[in-house]
């Protein structure tokens, strides 16, 4: 089922996607966390719609987006069931039972790393 996409969601969308495109290599960052950093604090579960629907997109990083405590939730919507973690291995992250493992190291915030828009 498409989600039929308002201009304003679109406008959200694509700024997700430019923040996660930022997201440095063996690195991961939460829905909430974007969220926060686009001024919509509430909005995380809109992040996770707009992740559901880049999984495609060989420009954005999916699989630098977890949830809060590190939980590979987005992993359903990769091609393969393992290719989310698959993913974050050759980055050098390790996950372990569909968790990111020394979630605080690999933790990047972008309202820290890039400064609250």
């Amino acid at each position: 089922m498409a989600i039929k996409l308002s201009e304003k969601n679109k406008d959200f969308f694509d700024h997700v996607y430019e923040v996660v495109r930022l997201i440095p290599e063996g690195r991961v960052t939460n829905y909430g966390a974007i969220a926060k950093y686009l001024g919509a604090a509430r909005s995380s579960r809109m992040v996770g719609w707009a992740m559901n629907a880049a999984h495609n997109d060989p420009t954005i990083p999916a699989h630098r987006v977890v949830n809060r405590i590190g939980l590979l939730t987005g992993a359903a919507h990769f091609s393969t069931p393992t290719q989310m973690q698959e993913q974050l291995e050759k980055e050098g992250v390790e996950v372990k039972e569909n968790q990111v493992q020394n979630f605080k190291k690999h933790f990047w915030d972008p309202s820290l790393e890039l400064g609250i828009e």
